[in-house]
């Protein structure tokens, strides 16, 4: 079975950390462009953040540059996001998802989809 699971999501204080981390099974990461998108409530889903097959090229939405940090590690088959700074307005639901080697970061372009893990940034 092709499958993408999020883990690393929970409850942290604003200014707090949180690292995400997105294995794959079932196919080799190598291949794919990987996104972080997150949806809050009431809100549409948004990227967050994608890196390309290879590493080389990375995109951050401006709400989180500078605070955020996407990589890849494809010999574990995992991307990682790591998320500083965090605020209240950053609570959402985080997938990630891979998409075609010349993939961009628009959501329409990736295929596979992890379930989601939630951050929830409050005091």
């Amino acid at each position: 079975q092709l499958q993408l699971v999020e883990s690393g999501g929970g409850l942290v204080q604003p200014g707090g950390s949180l690292r995400l981390s997105c294995a794959a099974s079932g196919f080799t990461l190598d291949y794919y462009a990987i996104g972080w998108f997150r949806q809050a409530p009431g809100k549409e889903r948004e990227g967050v953040s994608c890196i390309s097959s290879s590493g080389g090229s990375t995109n951050y939405a401006d709400s989180v540059k500078g605070r955020f940090t996407i990589s890849r590690d494809n010999a574990k088959n995992t991307v990682y996001l790591q998320m500083n700074s965090l605020k209240p307005e950053d609570t959402a639901v985080y997938y990630c998802a891979a998409g075609g080697i010349q993939a961009m970061c628009h959501e329409y372009e990736y295929d596979y989809w992890g379930q989601g893990t939630q951050v929830t940034v409050s005091s």
